[in-house]
C-alpha cells in the first residue's frame, strides 16, 4: 500500500505568494497522493490579508488541498496545529516547509525515495539567499542547542523535513503545546535519542514576495524564552 504524505505550510499574510506555493507544492502532493489520501495542508494563521479567502478559491478545484484557519499565534504554534492535524488524520509521512517561496519543490524527491532508511530527513542550507543575519542567528541556535543538549546539528530550523508518524508521535509531546521552535526540538531530539537521521543540502532562496513577519525584536524575545524552554526540557529528558 502506498504511503500518505502529508506536506504541511503555515501562512501568515502571504497573498502574495500563496498562488505560487500551491502551484509549486500541490503537483508534489499529486504525485504521491496514495489512494488519493495524501494531501497539501496549508495552515492559515490568523492572517490579516486575504490568504485563507485566495486558499479556498483554490481548493475549489484541487480536491488534495485543504486549507485550514485558526486565530493568530505564530509560526512555531502554526507548524504544531499542522503536525497534530496529520497525526489526527493518519499520515504516514509528515513534509514541512514555508509559504514564503524560498524552499525549491524539485528538491522533495531525493527525501522521499530516502524516506525507508530514516525516521526523519532534515534539509541544511548550506547556501542562503536570505541574508547574512539570519544565517548568524541559525548558527548561534545550533551553537546554543550543542551547549545545552550536546548535539552536533548543522541547521535545526530549516522549514524542508520529512518525518515518520511514528517520529511526531514520540517527540511532539517532549515539548509546550505551544512551543515557539518546534523544528529545532525535532531535529534536536533525533540526534539526541540516536535516531536514523539525515541532513541533506538543500537550496534556500531570497522570499519570493510580501514582508517576513519575524523581525529583529521577535528574534530576540523568542530567543531569550528559548533559552529557558531548553533548560527546562533538557532537564526532562534526564
Amino acid at each position: 500500500m502506498d504511503d500518505i504524505l502529508y506536506i504541511v505550510v503555515p501562512a501568515y499574510n502571504e497573498s502574495e505568494n500563496i498562488n505560487q506555493l500551491v502551484s509549486d507544492w500541490y503537483p508534489v502532493v499529486e504525485r504521491h497522493s496514495a489512494e488519493g489520501k495524501s494531501r497539501l495542508v496549508v495552515v492559515n494563521d490568523g492572517s490579516r490579508d486575504n490568504t485563507y479567502e485566495i486558499l479556498e478559491n483554490l481548493a475549489a478545484a484541487r480536491p488534495l488541498l485543504q486549507p485550514l484557519t485558526k486565530p493568530n499565534g505564530g509560526h512555531g504554534p502554526t507548524v504544531l496545529f499542522a503536525y497534530r492535524y496529520a497525526l489526527e488524520k493518519k499520515a504516514d509521512y509528515i513534509f514541512q516547509t514555508d509559504s514564503d517561496g524560498q524552499t525549491d519543490p524539485a528538491e522533495f524527491e531525493e527525501f522521499w525515495e530516502k524516506r525507508k532508511s530514516y525516521d526523519a530527513i532534515f534539509g541544511n542550507r548550506t547556501k542562503r539567499g536570505d541574508g547574512l543575519s539570519r544565517a548568524f542567528v541559525e548558527k548561534v541556535l545550533c551553537l546554543i542547542l550543542r551547549h545545552y543538549f550536546k548535539v552536533s546539528i548543522p541547521d535545526a530550523n530549516a522549514p524542508f523535513r520529512l518525518m515518520t508518524r511514528e517520529y511526531l508521535e514520540e517527540f511532539l509531546p517532549k515539548m509546550p503545546e505551544d512551543y515557539n521552535l518546534p523544528n529545532a526540538m525535532l531535529a534536536v531530539f533525533g540526534v539526541f535519542f540516536h535516531k536514523k537521521v539525515k541532513f541533506i543540502p538543500i537550496s534556500f532562496r531570497p522570499r519570493q514576495g510580501g514582508t517576513n513577519s519575524i523581525n529583529v525584536r521577535k528574534i530576540v524575545r523568542i530567543g531569550r524564552q528559548a533559552l529557558t524552554d531548553f533548560k527546562t526540557i533538557r532537564a526532562g529528558l534526564s
